[in-house]
Order: C-alpha cells, then sequence, then structure tokens
C-alpha cells in the first residue's frame, strides 16, 4: 500500500488549504476527492455570484482577480485550477472513500480504486453532497431538484422554489426572467435577512407586486406528476406544478463520520466531537477541517473564517512528530 503522512478526505478550498500546508512543511500526503477539484463549486448554480470579494478567498498567496468585486463561480473554477497547479498538489480526482480502519499512525483508506496507508487523516467533505429532504411523499419524483444549474430549461413552466435563503432566491428570480411561472413556498413569516444584500430588494419587490407569487408560514405537504399540496395558515390549497426546487439546505454525511469512530451530537445540531485549537477529533490522529465542524449549524463556518484550520491542524500533527 501507499504510505503517507496524512491523508486528506475533500479537495474544496479548504482541503486544497491542507494540501498546501503539508507541502509548505514537506509532509507527505494525498488529497483524495469523489468528484472533480471543488466539486461544490462546481455544482453551484452556473451564474453564481460569491457574497465575498476575491480576496477573501484567496489561499496559499495565490491571488484571485476577477472582473469584479464580488467572482463569479466560472472564474473561481479557474482560480482553484491555477492553485492547484502553482502548488503542484497530490489530488486523485473521482475516487470515493469507501471505509477506514485501524488507528493514530496506522490508518488504512479504502477507496473504489485502491487502499492506503497513513498516519493521519483530515476530513474536508464539507456538506454540499447530502440535501436536507423534506420526507414528503412525492419527493422521490425526478420533478423534484435539491441542485438548481440554470433557468433556460424551466422557461415558461410552473415551478415552485420551497425556501428563503440565497439558493431559493437565487431559483426563483433567475427561472422568473426566463419566462416561468414561480411560486415560493417559505415555513418562516419572511425572506431570511442573510440573503445577498444586492438581491434582498429585488426579490422582495417581485414578491409585493405579485410577480412571483408567495406563501408564509407555510409548506409543501404531498408532490405528485402535475400539482401540488401546499398548508398555508388558511388551509391546504393545490396549484399545478412541473418542477419543485427544494432549496432546504444541505448537511454533512454524519453517516461518514460515524463510520470513522467520530462521535456526533445527540441533539438537533448535530456537532461532531473535536477540538476547536488542534481541530482533532474523539479519535486520535483524525481531524475535521471546514464546514463539516459545524455540523447542522452550516452556516458557522465558510471558505473565509476556515483556512486558518488547516493551520493549527499541522501544527498539532508536527508537534506530535517532534
Amino acid at each position: 500500500m501507499n504510505k503517507y503522512d496524512v491523508i486528506i478526505i475533500g479537495c474544496g478550498p479548504i482541503g486544497m488549504k491542507c494540501g498546501i500546508q503539508a507541502e509548505r512543511r514537506n509532509i507527505s500526503y494525498l488529497i483524495i476527492e469523489k468528484g472533480c477539484l471543488v466539486n461544490s463549486v462546481y455544482n453551484y448554480p452556473t451564474n453564481m455570484t460569491f457574497f465575498s470579494t476575491s480576496e477573501r478567498l484567496e489561499i496559499g498567496t495565490v491571488p484571485f482577480v476577477s472582473h469584479s468585486d464580488k467572482p463569479t463561480r466560472r472564474e473561481a473554477l479557474e482560480y482553484y485550477r491555477r492553485v492547484k497547479d502553482t502548488w503542484k498538489l497530490k489530488v486523485n480526482t473521482y475516487e470515493k472513500v469507501i471505509n477506514v480502519s485501524g488507528e493514530k499512525n496506522n490508518f488504512t483508506v479504502e477507496t473504489d480504486k485502491e487502499k492506503s496507508n497513513c498516519k493521519n487523516i483530515i476530513v474536508s467533505t464539507g456538506f454540499y453532497d447530502t440535501p436536507n429532504l423534506l420526507n414528503i411523499p412525492g419527493e422521490e419524483l425526478q420533478k423534484v431538484k435539491h441542485y438548481f444549474d440554470e433557468a433556460h430549461p424551466y422557461a415558461y413552466l410552473n415551478l415552485t422554489v420551497i425556501g428563503a435563503g440565497n439558493s431559493a432566491v437565487d431559483v426563483a428570480l433567475e427561472t422568473y426572467r426566463r419566462g416561468a411561472n414561480v411560486t415560493i413556498v417559505i415555513k418562516e413569516d419572511k425572506i431570511k435577512d442573510s440573503v445577498k444584500y444586492w438581491v434582498k430588494p429585488d426579490i422582495e419587490n417581485r414578491i409585493k407586486e405579485g410577480s412571483i407569487k408567495t406563501y408564509f408560514n407555510s409548506g409543501v405537504s404531498e408532490i405528485r406528476e402535475k400539482e401540488i399540496d401546499i398548508i398555508t395558515p388558511k388551509g391546504k390549497i393545490t396549484i399545478e406544478n412541473d418542477f419543485v426546487f427544494a432549496m432546504t439546505g444541505y448537511h454533512p454525511d454524519f453517516n461518514f463520520l460515524k463510520m470513522m469512530g467520530i462521535k456526533i451530537s445527540d441533539d438537533d445540531k448535530l456537532i461532531p466531537q473535536f477540538n476547536e485549537d488542534t481541530f482533532e477529533t474523539n479519535v486520535k490522529g483524525i481531524y475535521l477541517a471546514g464546514v463539516v465542524c459545524g455540523g447542522m449549524n452550516t452556516g458557522k463556518y465558510f471558505i473565509e473564517n476556515s483556512i486558518n484550520h488547516a493551520v493549527n491542524i499541522f501544527d498539532h500533527i508536527q508537534s506530535a512528530k517532534e
């Protein structure tokens, strides 16, 4: 088996930052990614613009230059490819980890392609691959989408968007402007305050003028091929529907963490157990980095405030070697 000091699971921006720390410290490592490079960024909507400015997304001293203050998805993909090339990061893409066994200094990481041995593991898998389900009849239908790519395929159709955050608002506005008949269903009494400040007035005005029909304090109770049921404060209604975009958020793969022996809190926050200084979990030699640390609170960690996780982790790994 190949042997490494560290295996990093997940090649998003924080996983890449961990690889850069390993390169800087001459620590042998491998990054394993089940999808493509920065797979979560790749799966963002085609026309998405980041909330953050480009310099706040920089890693590894590689400048991130964009055409405007806030970079696009396309610019981000190009940037992270440049980071990978600049640091010559060792990454295996399209390789899925299926089992982890052993203990600190002697872990075996089994993927769908090979087995490797390592002394330490860093889990930087994010949360974007696992959507929060509605758990209602009809959710299994192909017309129900938990991800959005672009608006054109949905032009002139009856769409229902579930959610009140940035993803839901982006879907509603983009599809509305391509001629879709859009309805939003929101369990709260308003659009979330966290919606991008340059977008929030737009969606609020479309709702106010009636261009986008919105049901507050409501929820979808059943989905069928050509219609859905909505429970509103005034009772149940049924509307025509071609596609449902359930933009209800995402969460880490808790089963994957438990498979490695990582303990998860038994409340609804589902926070993995780790040391907030070293990011080492209850399993010695296994660390968490990035948004996976937040459990169900996926808004607590993001690229900007997770970049230093890699430094703390490798400081701890290196101190253990000395």
